[in-house]
């Protein structure tokens, strides 16, 4: 039995090291660090010798003799539940009865996030989307409200399936405070299995997919696969489809669900990237990704359309003391006739950064765009898309974030943002926010 386990059970029963009984065994002397502990456990009968009066400590026990232990423990009254739980099958055999939920104790972990949030939009009103007055999330309110007030929270279930294997399942609800009929959306935002095949990493299901570091490309919801492997060297690949935005047609950008019959259904995408670090601080990435509308007529689609775009990314991310630095250029193979600009780039700095964990964690971010309309397939903020149906933007990001108590953090961002090929075209958005996390 190991040092840690005979002080754990002993201290299970109250044992202390100043509680003195006979020792009846010849092999563990007076002085011998385990003494009183063995000496009160074997006077409780909670553990018991050979026959010819030796304990053998050096030993190593089955799974059967450690869950005889476990029994005589709880039927002295121990707080063993953990043991219990782990030795359920054992105690079971020994017609010791195990709740099913001390069996699955362990088994299912849930955990939460909720995010309130508060947004000033500044700006063109032809610059939120198709239609005129329409706000990032879809609706169309009067002209004298240029705010946005969510509440979102999000429970997340991780259940263990084996030793490599788990399962996720996220519930999401979504309540705007602005709307006066109290309009609120629940759903399923994720769901998948994430384990190992072999040395393979491996997500599947209704998941998330972050294409390059910032998801510039795409940062959506993904129903596919992911595969990844190694760890100095990555190399990853995935294939499915985008389960929330798509690209453009000739005329602009639509979202999937309000112009499903309008647009180019990326239904089709696949990609690979690899990434690789130099030395401690410094990793190098690079990725291709493929998009295309799997159902498109065969006759008028042509390669470089809408319905087949490929992005190349490649770029380099690092941390130097309490700074962190990010640098991404995107090239995209649409045709010349399709997109107004198919390269772009964006450029981040960081200072330190909050922790959810360390109350009084703090963190400063700037980020520079110039995306043209090749190069984005959905690139969110915070859930809204800059200017609901963009041909490219370009601008910055100015960005705080705070921790105000473990598992609460406050953050602030500002965006001042230009119509890529439109300089008259402007969204300024002033975004505040709380999370709390558990």
């Amino acid at each position: 039995m190991k040092k840690s386990l005979v002080l754990a059970m002993a201290m299970a029963l109250g044992v202390t090291a100043s509680a003195y009984a006979a020792n009846p065994f010849t092999d563990v002397p007076a002085g011998h660090w385990a003494y009183d502990s063995i000496s009160k456990l074997a006077a409780a009968g909670v553990i018991e010798g050979y026959g010819d009066d030796t304990f053998r400590g050096d030993r190593l026990m089955t799974r059967y003799e450690m869950a005889q232990i476990v029994a005589k423990a709880m039927a002295k009254g121990a707080n063993v539940d953990k043991l219990a739980a782990e030795f359920a099958d054992e105690l079971d055999a020994l017609g010791v009865r195990v709740a099913a939920l001390e069996k699955k104790s362990d088994n299912v972990k849930i955990t939460g996030a909720v995010r309130y949030h508060y947004a000033s939009y500044r700006g063109n009103p032809q610059s939120w989307a198709k239609g005129g007055g329409a706000m990032p999330d879809g609706k169309t309110r009067p002209s004298n409200i240029t705010g946005d007030s969510q509440l979102r929270t999000r429970i997340t279930f991780n259940g263990k399936i084996n030793d490599t294997w788990n399962y996720y399942g996220t519930i999401e609800n979504r309540n705007d405070l602005m709307d006066n009929i109290g309009d609120e959306k629940t759903s399923f935002k994720w769901a998948y299995l994430d384990g190992r095949l072999g040395g393979v990493k491996v997500r599947a299901g209704r998941t998330y997919l972050t294409r390059d570091p910032g998801g510039n490309i795409y940062d959506e919801t993904f129903d596919g696969i992911v595969v990844s492997y190694g760890d100095k060297i990555t190399l990853e690949g995935y294939y499915g489809k985008l389960a929330q935005w798509c690209w453009r047609n000739n005329s602009g950008w639509y979202g999937q669900q309000a112009w499903a019959a309008n647009n180019v259904d990326y239904d089709h995408a696949w990609g690979v990237n690899a990434s690789g670090k130099l030395g401690k601080n410094v990793t190098l990435y690079a990725g291709y990704d493929v998009f295309k509308d799997k159902d498109e007529d065969a006759a008028t689609a042509e390669k470089g359309s809408p319905d087949d775009n490929g992005i190349f990314d490649v770029g380099i991310t690092g941390k130097f003391g309490d700074f962190k630095a990010d640098f991404v250029y995107l090239h995209s193979n649409a045709d010349d006739k399709y997109t107004t600009n198919k390269k772009g780039y964006v450029g981040t700095i960081g200072y330190k950064g909050a922790n959810f964990k360390k109350p009084g964690s703090w963190g400063l971010e700037a980020k520079y765009y110039k995306l043209g309309d090749g190069v984005v397939v959905t690139h969110t903020m915070n859930g809204w898309v800059p200017f609901g149906d963009p041909t490219g933007f370009k601008g910055y990001k100015l960005a705080a974030n705070y921790t105000i108590a473990k598992g609460m953090m406050l953050g602030i961002e500002y965006y001042d943002l230009k119509n890529h090929d439109n300089k008259d075209q402007k969204q300024r958005t002033l975004w505040t926010e709380l999370q709390v996390r558990f």
